[in-house]
């Protein structure tokens, strides 16, 4: 899997921008690896505060139990990158704001880090929605 370039996900971000444009619908963002650059992509799209609510930028665990509800039992049990902590940062974001859904990514960035069944490169995906689904999604890259 390549790693897209910014305007390959400016692209991706518009496309979201106008579904939920179309649908009435807000997101927020709950970010530890990436660092804000999701919320960013997006409010970078004239008009998102019409469909963005905020972002959360959460590196430590304490900040992910802090701002998004993440129980310590889940960083314990599973670790920060994990896929039940991508999706207690997403839902516990629900909980923070107004948002109908809420996207989440945690992972293990580099260039160290890595540990044996959790490579550096290894990222979670959530996605929350107030509607009651929840998912999260891995991916690894090298």
């Amino acid at each position: 899997m390549a790693v897209p370039t910014n305007a390959e996900l400016a692209r991706l971000a518009l496309r979201v921008a106008k579904k939920y444009l179309v649908a009435r619908r807000i997101l927020a963002t709950a970010e530890s690896c990436t660092g804000g650059f999701i919320a960013k992509l997006l409010t970078d799209i004239a008009g998102s505060s019409e469909w963005f609510d905020s972002g959360v930028v959460c590196y430590s665990n304490a900040a992910k139990r802090w701002q998004l509800c993440v129980p310590a039992a889940t960083l314990t049990r599973y670790g920060a990158v994990s896929g039940p902590t991508a999706r207690a940062m997403a839902v516990g974001l629900l909980k923070r704001t107004g948002a109908d859904s809420a996207v989440a990514v945690t992972g293990i960035a580099g260039p160290t880090g890595g540990v044996p069944g959790k490579p550096v490169g290894t990222v979670w995906f959530a996605i929350a929605r107030r509607a009651g689904d929840h998912g999260a999604h891995m991916i690894r890259q090298k």
